[in-house]
């Protein structure tokens, strides 16, 4: 469903001086940009990502999970996902992730989050095993080429520190607190990272993210936005059930709510979809965001709209069986429960995710025919790869869909074409159909999904626009089809 829109081109409010002051705050987001960008945790001089061993981004499977995902009918593909085996060179550590992006550059966002956040978590895993005299030895060779700004990426952060009190001490294993303040520091200085980016523009754009990190029974989940964790696992008559593992972080929490309202943000639902709470700006009806946590989205930043993740712990059992990472595609339409039931009945382990975004999608055309399909992205991460449950394929190593390293590489270069806009009904703004209610209702699904691969989807096709000549006002009108402002008047 859309994650942000305006209001103002269907329910105008009169007096209401909008776009002087997004124009005010896009250019003090601009003088925010400029600077050095070069630190110590700068990877753009490592080995290219897309040929690490064990990180896979492009449906497929390997060993421990299956991902896929697919366009919807919103225009370009704006989710992303991500498995990596021995995560940091680590035997027993998978890193997952899925993330889904939001506003023109949302695709963007996703990727460039997909692909450096787990970098960050690594860093400062890594910093945080080696103690506080590491630390300090790191920032003092680092200090004379980094700014204050970047040096604050490597110091003790207080917020994070803060925030594991006695308690969780106690009640949690070491690794969880290690990881904990790991993930707190990795989206601060991700969410840093974006601000500055020299060509994704972030200020009307973000990304949810559901990450998650697994060693050995330890799984530790970092969250912002409303993509989910769910567990799959059996209860004590052995019947297979659901475990949600995440809160969707939208606006209609009440602890959510009330931040926004004390940094003046806005929260309320349009009178044509009341069960869809969003977060306007003060004195604008834009834009209009439907999660209270994410990457990016920087118009909304002074307001009450976060990157602090919600971090939650997990003891795997004998009895659990998989998580299933996914974004909202998959949960507008399906419950929990026939999320697991539809894994847990797939033929092969190696096919579950294409099978859960198949099924998605039909559930998405038959609940709601007048609606566009959004976007889905999955991944299955499976404990026991004995498991009796789920047939797999013997000696199964690291697969994907046919894929030129040509497009590969084009996908890196799209990344960096400030050109390419998505087409503003995925950025956001609700076009033809009804807005899709957050309620998952039963539904009687055939999951008997045929598995028999037909060739892949043909690449994201991604709509060009030049918006060179719109800047402050102009350009955030034209975004959220706002009355043009004449400063005249």
């Amino acid at each position: 469903m859309g994650s942000c829109l305006s209001a103002e081109s269907r329910s105008p409010r009169p007096g209401s001086p909008s776009s002087p002051h997004l124009a005010n705050m896009k250019r003090r987001n601009s003088r925010k940009v400029l600077g050095s960008r070069n630190s110590s945790f700068d990877y753009r001089k490592e080995e290219p990502l897309h040929r690490i061993p064990g990180r896979l981004f492009l449906n497929g499977y390997n060993d421990v999970a299956s991902l896929f995902t697919q366009q919807g009918k919103k225009g370009t593909n704006q989710d992303a996902m991500i498995i990596w085996e021995n995560f940091g060179s680590r035997t027993d550590t998978v890193f997952c992730g899925v993330f889904d992006g939001h506003g023109p550059y949302g695709h963007m966002v996703a990727k460039r989050v997909r692909d450096h956040l787990p970098l960050k978590l690594n860093a400062h895993w890594e910093v945080s095993k080696s103690g506080e005299d590491a630390l300090r030895e790191i920032n003092l060779n680092t200090a004379g080429s980094m700014n204050s700004e970047q040096t604050s990426f490597l110091t003790a952060d207080e917020e994070s520190r803060a925030s594991v009190d006695l308690e969780e001490t106690e009640k949690y294993p070491e690794i969880f607190q290690t990881l904990k303040e790991s993930f707190l520091k990795a989206f601060k200085v991700m969410d840093r990272d974006l601000r500055t980016h020299a060509s994704i523009d972030c200020f009307c754009s973000g990304t949810t993210a559901v990450t998650l990190v697994k060693q050995g029974p330890h799984v530790v989940i970092g969250n912002v936005g409303d993509s989910r964790a769910v567990l799959g696992t059996r209860d004590k008559d052995n019947s297979l059930i659901a475990v949600q593992l995440t809160v969707d972080l939208k606006p209609n929490l009440p602890a959510e709510a009330e931040r926004i309202r004390k940094y003046k943000g806005r929260v309320f639902a349009l009178k044509d979809e009341p069960e869809v709470a969003r977060v306007w700006l003060p004195n604008s009806n834009a834009p209009g965001l439907a999660m209270a946590r994410a990457f990016g989205d920087f118009c909304l930043k002074d307001f009450g709209l976060i990157s602090v993740p919600e971090i939650s712990y997990w003891h795997v059992s004998e009895k659990d069986e998989f998580i299933v990472l996914a974004t909202d595609g998959i949960w507008d339409v399906l419950s929990n429960k026939e999320v697991v039931d539809i894994v847990a009945s797939c033929r092969a382990r190696t096919s579950a995710a294409r099978a859960l975004v198949e099924t998605a999608v039909r559930a998405w055309r038959y609940k709601y025919p007048t609606s566009k399909v959004d976007d889905c992205a999955v991944v299955c991460l499976f404990f026991d790869s004995t498991s009796n449950n789920l047939s797999t394929v013997s000696n199964v190593n690291a697969k994907v869909q046919p894929v030129s390293m040509d497009q590969v590489e084009n996908e890196n270069e799209k990344d960096n074409n400030i050109n390419v806009l998505t087409s503003v009904d995925r950025s956001g703004t609700v076009g033809s159909g009804k807005v899709v209610p957050g309620g998952n209702e039963d539904l009687d699904l055939d999951v008997d999904v045929d598995l028999d691969c037909s060739k892949e989807e043909e690449m994201n096709s991604e709509i060009g626009t030049d918006w060179s000549a719109l800047e402050g006002v102009s350009r955030v009108n034209t975004l959220f089809n706002l009355p043009r402002f004449d400063p005249g008047k």
